[in-house]
């Protein structure tokens, strides 16, 4: 019976969780450039960008960087958001096609730093072909 239950449970999950374990709704295939990207999102910027704004309830905030990527093997809109008065950036990711909140988690300056020297080398890195 055990046995049955397990495989029940795994043929019932969504297939929409990525394998990272991010649901979402969008998954570009891998050599997708960044310039299909716009065409594939069902939501605008400015909408993921309110619905961010939303979740910090912060009333004075600042976007610092905003993008539409694949993290994760998910379409995202990805913000930086800064809060006066508090140190490092809100980072909530914003699924692309439903415009619903996929992660939201608070980085300190120095964890900042460090994500931004690590994306700097990852894109100085020749690709593979």
């Amino acid at each position: 019976m055990k046995r049955f239950v397990i495989i029940l449970v795994f043929l019932l999950m969504p297939l929409s969780v990525s394998a990272a374990g991010i649901k979402c709704s969008i998954h570009p295939a891998k050599d997708t450039p960044a310039s299909a990207l716009p065409g594939l999102a069902k939501v605008s910027q400015a909408d993921a960008q309110k619905a961010a704004f939303e979740r910090i309830k912060a009333p004075s905030t600042a976007v610092a960087e905003g993008e539409l990527e694949v993290e994760q093997g998910c379409l995202v809109y990805s913000f930086d958001i800064r809060i006066p008065g508090k140190p490092g950036i809100e980072e909530i990711m914003v699924d692309a096609g439903t415009g619903k909140i996929l992660s939201h988690k608070h980085e300190s300056t120095k964890q900042e730093a460090a994500e931004k020297a690590k994306d700097k080398a990852s894109s100085m890195k020749p690709k593979q072909p």
